[in-house]
This record gives C-alpha cells, structure tokens and sequence, in this order.
C-alpha cells in the first residue's frame, strides 16, 4: 500500500446508525479512490471487496473498473454466483481466471504463511486481468481491522503492488458494512467468509477432498440455519463453531443429532462443538506470539 497512513478511526468509536459518519466515511473512502485513474478490483463477493468496488464504480465509472475473481478449490461455487450477481447489479466488467493453488507444493504443505503463497497466485491473475484490460491500479477490500491479525497474505499482496482503500481510509468492518447499507448492497449483512484452506490446521496438508468436505460439512450447518459458522477439519475431528448465541442450538436435539448424522456421512469420526463459539483466524491461537505480529 501507499505511504499514506490512516486516518484515526475505528469501528468501536463509529455509530452505524448515524448519517453522518456513513456520509464521513464514504467521503474519506472516494477520496482515496479518486487518486487512482482505473482499477482492477480483486472480487471475492463478500461485503469488504463489494464496497471498495461499489465505490469504485461510483467514482471512476463503470469503464474505469473491472472486478477480477480468483476461482479455485477453496472457493465455494455458490460464493461465485452470488459475486457473478452482484457485479451485474453493479454494471461492471467481471473476469473469472482458474486459480491453481494445489499445484504448488508450499500452498499444499500448509505452513503460516500459507495465504502468501495463495496470494502470489491471485494477484499474478490479478496484475494480468489489469494488463488485458488497461487497468492501471490493483485494489483489494483489506479494512483496518485486519491489521490486528496474522495476514501474511495481505502482507505480500502489498509487498506486490495491491493497494487496500479501505485501510488507507481508516474503515474498520462495521464501518465497512454500514457503507454497504447506505449503498444498498446485498452483501451488507452477509456473514464473514474465508478461503476454506483456513479450516485446516497448519502443517496438515490442503486436499482438494479435505476442501470438498469442508465446503459439503459447512453446507449442512447453513441448512440447520447456522449463519457464518465453521468446520475445523482436524482428521477424523470435525470442530464445529457457531456464533456464541448459537451454541446451546447446536448441542441440544434435533440440530445436534443431525449435525452427528451428516457430518459422519461425510467421513469425520468424532464430531466436535467448540465451546468458545466461531472467532475468526482461530487456527492461528497455535502460533507463537513473534508470528501473530501486526500485518503492516
């Protein structure tokens, strides 16, 4: 990213409900944006890579902007769609390119920084889509609040040229999704989603069966009407987390018997409900402190 320091403003300081602040911070985010004369945006679909592309549109114009989204095994094909859809909501140009993070045996073997070596392969797709297409900037939807966490990827997507708009306008994630809701985007309540190698604990290496099952595992928590909620894959282990206000749902009958059920169809032994509830980046409790330093 630039050396543009952020501004001063955290989610835990910042009313939602309040106009102002919504109208503060996406003066703050267009200000950033306009800096750049096109971008190619990389397009996840969640509601972080909608904002920053919602807005791009708005300040350079649909001809200016192309969202670009990686499609590979850890990418769940329904995600896809719902990306597909929104970009055409949006009018913008949107380019799909096959990413193929299991053929590269650093990926596979799943060490910390295993996002990095995924992240060189997206945004070498990314910096090619950019060249196809005359697009002179390469945006992704970082927001601050990921600075607070182990995010070797973002690290080397900035050490190749990716700029974070959302970052560099101090907007944390409820910022980010008060933005969606002032422009009426369907992302803006979508639960947090991740690369699905992320439910796979580091040094156990990344199948593209493991990611079937995680993706099939997952599903069947969204069928029981778990929002956001995860499937650790820990061998013949499935650790499931549900938000905390979920957990007493999960444990008790019927969604507790029918989540031993399919799940030990799916092939897992022993199914497991993580008393903690779902936090985001839990298989990174393992590291030691020196590898949970700031991203930036």
């Amino acid at each position: 990213m630039s050396g543009t320091s952020a501004p001063e403003h955290t989610g835990d300081s910042f009313a939602a409900d309040d106009e102002e602040h919504v109208r503060a911070a996406l003066q703050r985010l267009s200000e950033v944006v306009a800096r750049f004369p096109s971008a190619c945006v990389a397009f996840s679909g969640g509601v972080d890579s909608s904002v920053v592309l919602a807005v791009s549109q708005r300040v350079l114009g649909a001809d200016h902007v192309v969202a670009f989204t990686a499609a590979s095994e850890t990418y769940r094909p329904d995600e896809l769609e719902a990306a597909r859809a929104l970009a055409r909501a949006l009018g913008v140009r949107h380019v799909v390119r096959a990413t193929r993070e299991l053929d590269d045996e650093r990926f596979v073997a799943n060490p910390p920084a295993r996002c990095a070596y995924c992240k060189e392969a997206m945004v070498a797709a990314l910096q090619a889509v950019a060249s196809e297409t005359g697009m002179m900037t390469l945006l992704d939807g970082a927001n601050r609040d990921d600075l607070n966490d182990v995010r070797p990827g973002m690290r080397r997507a900035s050490e190749l040229g990716v700029q974070h708009p959302l970052v560099e306008a101090g907007l944390g994630k409820a910022e980010v999704r008060a933005l969606a809701r002032y422009l009426h985007l369907s992302t803006a309540d979508k639960p947090q989603e991740a690369c699905l190698a992320s439910r796979i604990p580091y040094g156990s290496p990344i199948t593209a069966e493991k990611l079937r099952t995680i993706a099939a595992a997952e599903a069947v928590l969204r069928r029981l009407g778990f929002t956001g909620a995860r499937v650790r894959h820990h061998g013949s282990i499935a650790r499931i987390e549900v938000g905390l206000d979920e957990v007493e749902r999960a444990a008790g009958a019927p969604a507790r018997d029918e989540l031993v059920r399919q799940l030990r169809a799916l092939g897992f032994t022993y199914v497991t409900l993580d008393l903690q509830g779902f936090r985001s980046g839990s298989m990174n409790e393992v590291l030691q402190a020196d590898e949970r330093a700031p991203t930036l």
